[in-house]
């Protein structure tokens, strides 16, 4: 069952228990954006985001975001996510939002309408075409997702070298 969820997730998220000091492992980061030229690396605190350079970057290019957190002195854990640009995962779910505003507000009109028993088939229509953009946008992010995986394996392998060193 589990399997059959991770299929739905459009931004895959990963936990990993690493036996490190937490400043050792933000330190092995530190040192990597400077020691490559394959990914960038940038650090906020505890945060650690590598994505691709600017040239190899396309619209859905994914970044892998880390966020490494303290458990005790030799020990840290290590949170996981990928998914797109900020930018454009914000315009996604803004388009998202607009649709399902629309879907209810054809809703609420073509209820009105009906109760009023007007025509409503414009409205109808509105409906159908906002669920099929719903699947238009869904699927893109699938599609988008599968066409990215050798570039999450790619940011994946490099975050699990930096660890192992």
């Amino acid at each position: 069952m589990n399997e059959n969820l991770n299929q739905v997730v459009l931004r895959p998220r990963f936990k990993i228990e690493i036996n490190k000091k937490h400043s050792t492992v933000l330190e092995a980061f530190e040192a990597k954006k400077h020691n490559q030229s394959q990914f960038i690396v940038s650090r906020i605190d505890d945060h650690v985001f590598i994505k691709l350079p600017k040239a190899q970057q396309h619209f859905w290019s994914p970044q892998l975001h880390l966020e490494i957190n303290e458990v005790n002195n030799n020990k840290s854990q290590l949170y996981g996510l990928f998914g797109p640009n900020p930018t454009v995962w914000t315009l996604f779910m803004f388009l998202h939002f607009v649709i399902a505003g629309l879907f209810i507000a054809f809703c609420v009109w073509a209820y009105s309408n009906y109760a009023l028993k007007v025509d409503y088939h414009l409205q109808l229509w509105g409906i159908i075409l906002m669920v099929i953009l719903w699947f238009v946008l869904y699927f893109s992010g699938r599609i988008s997702k599968t066409s990215n995986q050798s570039e999450m394996t790619n940011l994946y392998t490099f975050m699990s070298l930096v660890l192992d060193e």
